[in-house]
């Protein structure tokens, strides 16, 4: 639990002010009824479940107890929430997932659950009340429209101002209800993959590369196979020769999953959607405008590093470029912006192809 995990919220107090959510509550109903946007409508009492995108008088007024609207990935929807996902890059990129923004009504809530992952919870408006445990018992009700624990027993109590955060580590059981008429919650998501999930796609990556080592063409022989009296078993010599391979091919080395991995994790999600550039600037126009402009990630864009290499939407941006293009790349995982700068010939360069693509945009 954190008290004035943002600063401005108490600073704005003390002026006499009242500092609100950067995202109203109108702006909020009208992303839900944006099928860009991945929405939910839950109600108690009865409990029920709804998917968006919503009509507008599908969504409750704000003065109507008992209903929360969860709006997910808000990063690539607005620059506060993309801001504000921001401040958690002490925590690597690879992990951090999205930021999912709540609003509800007075008592509304999704009930008591747990994740599967660690979240931070910024109260950004009105007051939430969180109750929490570390209880070992998960069941859930099975007659639920929702996930929702069978048997809560709650063992922590707090209310959260807005500018408070509670940090919830992974499968610990909380519940939180809204006290106020619009109560906003945002909640920092992370990404936590199964091993079972990332040796697969390192696997097939992997896989996928062999198609660029020539000498896996040979065909097996084994000239000096003898008679064998045990026709059924694999044969020795192939097995040799397959060991040898992998010996040579190093892929008994983690260091040979890893870009794949990489890649993966680097993988927009699926709703992701890229808009071109309408009238695209021609190479010559673009090194001119990268000079005095600022180059920035799409909203949309995910980016990673595996040391040198740089992976963009889960493409390999930085294999076979210029020493300027690859630096221009590492700038960009690093701080998601590429500040004005002189580069030179860009025509064929994986950097000029992500602008076409849509995944950078210049600020402003």
């Amino acid at each position: 639990m954190v008290r004035g995990a943002i600063p401005a919220f108490a600073l704005s107090s003390q002026q006499g002010e009242s500092l609100a959510s950067p995202i109203s509550a109108k702006e909020l109903a009208a992303f839900a009824q944006d099928e860009m946007v991945e929405s939910r409508l839950v109600k108690s009492k009865p409990w029920s479940f709804d998917m968006g995108p919503f009509s507008k008088k599908a969504i409750p007024a704000i003065d109507k107890p008992n209903w929360t609207l969860l709006l997910q990935g808000m990063e690539a929807h607005h620059p506060a929430a993309a801001h504000t996902l921001s401040w958690f890059r002490f925590i690597p990129d690879a992990r951090l997932d999205d930021l999912m923004i709540s609003i509800a009504g007075i008592g509304g809530g999704v009930g008591p659950h747990f994740d599967s992952y660690d979240v931070f919870l910024i109260q950004m408006s009105g007051r939430r009340q969180w109750k929490i445990s570390e209880q070992k018992d998960l069941s859930l009700s099975p007659d639920l429209p929702l996930k929702i624990l069978k048997n809560f027993k709650p063992k922590n109590e707090w209310v959260l101002e807005p500018g408070d955060m509670l940090y919830l580590p992974p499968h610990v059981a909380h519940d939180g209800i809204a006290l106020d008429a619009g109560c906003q919650t945002w909640s920092v998501g992370f990404r936590s993959p199964s091993f079972k999930e990332l040796l697969q796609e390192g696997l097939w990556r992997l896989a996928e590369s062999l198609d660029d080592i020539p000498g896996l063409e040979n065909k097996f022989a084994d000239p000096k196979q003898g008679a064998t009296d045990r026709a059924e078993q694999l044969p020795d010599e192939l097995i040799k020769q397959i060991e040898l391979k992998l010996k040579e091919l190093k892929l008994d080395r983690v260091s040979q999953f890893l870009p794949g991995i990489t890649a993966y994790l680097s993988e927009p999600k699926q709703q992701a959607l890229f808009d071109a550039p309408g009238a695209p600037l021609n190479p010559n126009a673009f090194i001119k405008k990268l000079a005095t402009h600022e180059l920035v990630c799409s909203p949309q864009t995910r980016i990673l590093s595996l040391q040198k290499q740089v992976f963009c939407n889960g493409e390999n941006m930085t294999q076979s470029q210029t020493p300027d293009i690859v630096r221009a790349w590492q700038e960009l995982s690093a701080n998601k912006a590429l500040r004005a700068q002189k580069l030179g010939n860009i025509n064929a360069s994986s950097l000029y192809e992500a602008y076409l693509a849509g995944w950078l945009i210049f600020e402003g």
